[in-house]
């Protein structure tokens, strides 16, 4: 295309149409009209996602490359390609120990807050469709996934289903500024809101202005109606500062999350409510503090001749001899 005025007019219009559908989705929130076209491309591009995650498998590539090792190069070559996929698979192998300690962590979570789970995988990061933090996983509605779905990992709450395709779905992570999820203290059972803050900790609002709140304290989801989006109970994160007490009804409080935003791998999609709210019980255990060693200091006599008369004496005494005061008195 050449570089005229109708071109660059094109492009202008172009740009302003992408801007005002991108503000639209914005504030529609759940209910915006372009949510079809997210679900359609989900669909199309589920597929194409789990087949660019099964393709860089490096296993599989491990596999290939010594299966095809003696048939096309010398021995030499061949030795070099098996040496090669050796390194590959023992990489692999730690990594599907890794995993596997993630998925046995996951487990561990689900039962002690007794939620019904499907297990999944980040197979991508960002969706296409837009600015948001988001996460794209391997399972979608064949696998029973809904939207409004809490989405949790081992270590606590991840975020939520936004978008379900046939094999896929689309998590907006907690830590996306358009998230917020209701919160409550571990102990004082004080309400409120957490919003997410990209890399920074979250930021909880409680509705008791005057609650005390000190950094340490622990914070878990209070739940949703019909359990949707959230359920009850899973870990959120732990305060690192607290705003002054001012005069307002609110109070702000910061939260490291327990969950590594940018490490995700293996989640779990909460398919099943628990029967009974499990408050604080999927927390994990508070470390033990460290015992504390006490020394005892014994300060010398003042004097150290009577130290050695006293120990002249105890000898004495100890070989059945009479100190001289006592043979005088005789």
């Amino acid at each position: 295309m050449r570089d005229t005025r109708e071109s660059r007019l094109l492009l202008v219009l172009l740009i302003a149409i992408a801007f005002a559908l991108i503000t639209v989705d914005i504030r529609g929130g759940e209910e915006s009209p372009v949510d079809g076209a997210r679900q359609a491309a989900a669909t199309v591009f589920g597929p194409v996602e789990n087949g660019v995650a099964a393709a860089v498998d490096p296993i599989g590539n491990a596999i290939g490359a010594v299966r095809d090792s003696g048939e096309r190069h010398d021995r030499l070559a061949a030795l070099e390609r098996e040496n090669a996929a050796l390194k590959t698979k023992l990489g692999s192998d730690d990594r599907n120990r890794s995993r596997l300690r993630e998925l046995d962590t996951l487990l561990k979570t689900a039962g002690a807050g007794q939620y019904g789970i499907k297990g999944a995988e980040v197979i991508a990061i960002g969706a296409a469709q837009g600015f948001s933090w988001t996460v794209t996983i391997d399972a979608g509605a064949n696998d029973g996934i809904q939207r409004d779905m809490t989405v949790l990992n081992g270590s606590g709450l991840v975020g939520r289903v936004t978008t379900v395709g046939p094999s896929t779905a689309t998590v907006l992570l907690a830590s996306d500024p358009d998230f917020t999820v209701g919160t409550r203290m571990e102990n004082s059972a004080e309400l409120g809101f957490a919003t997410g803050q990209g890399n920074g900790p979250l930021l909880v609002q409680l509705l008791n202005g005057k609650a005390k709140v000190k950094a340490g304290d622990r914070l878990v989801t209070f739940g949703s109606q019909a359990d949707k989006p959230f359920v009850p109970g899973v870990p959120v994160g732990e305060v690192v500062r607290v705003d002054p007490l001012g005069g307002g009804l609110t109070r702000n409080i910061y939260v490291r999350p327990y969950v590594g935003f940018s490490k995700l791998d293996i989640v779990g999609v909460v398919v099943q409510a628990p029967r009974t709210n499990p408050r604080d019980a999927v927390l994990p255990p508070k470390p033990k503090p460290a015992p504390t060693v006490t020394v005892t200091v014994t300060p010398p006599p003042p004097d150290g001749r009577q130290q050695d008369q006293g120990q002249q004496q105890g000898q004495q005494q100890g070989q059945g001899q009479k100190p001289e005061n006592e043979q005088q008195g005789e």
